[in-house]
């Protein structure tokens, strides 16, 4: 891959960052709404965005609270940026299981916060961006080991996708 190639790749991560589980509106949001907040913040990796109909299924499935008045409050959107990233690498199954594991051992703004910490540290390092990890270290318990496993394959597959698209994209520009 060209160096250019990469810089672009790494710069498009460079700026990422998720909101705090304070910055979540907490005034509620419609289905629609929901679906478009979480995808405008996870744009930049390509990550699939959540469907309306993906966030009431995981509603039925219950991986989420139901809407309080068709209004999504600041809970179901942290749990939402949390599966929307984590989807990729789990089955809903899982999904369901690591909510219940972290609802009986943290608090959901600590997890939250803890998990935005971790990604955008991953990402930042995966992507080159940094030299090390920031470890946040304060606790090793197996449910933040678990966490960091889940994140560390979802940023390996961002960055193996945003990769392979980069390459795909070089070949196209050599002329046959």
């Amino acid at each position: 891959m060209k160096q250019e190639t990469k810089q672009r790749i790494c710069q498009s991560v460079a700026a990422f960052r998720l909101p705090r589980y304070t910055e979540i509106p907490n005034v509620g949001l419609y289905l629609e709404q929901a679906a478009k907040y979480i995808a405008e913040y996870l744009a930049p990796l390509g990550e699939a965005a959540l469907t309306p109909s993906m966030i009431s299924n995981y509603v039925k499935k219950g991986l989420i609270d139901s809407p309080v008045k068709k209004l999504y409050g600041r809970d179901q959107i942290a749990y939402l940026f949390f599966i929307a990233i984590a989807k990729s690498v789990l089955s809903l199954d899982a999904l369901r299981g690591f909510l219940r594991l972290q609802q009986q051992t943290y608090p959901l703004e600590t997890a939250y916060n803890y998990f935005c910490r971790e990604y955008e540290g991953l990402l930042r390092f995966t992507f080159d961006l940094e030299d090390t990890i920031d470890a946040q270290n304060d606790d090793d318990s197996d449910e933040k080991r678990l966490l960091f496993t889940c994140v560390v394959a979802a940023v390996q597959k961002v960055y193996l996708e945003k990769c392979l698209e980069a390459i795909a994209a070089e070949s196209e520009e050599i002329p046959a």
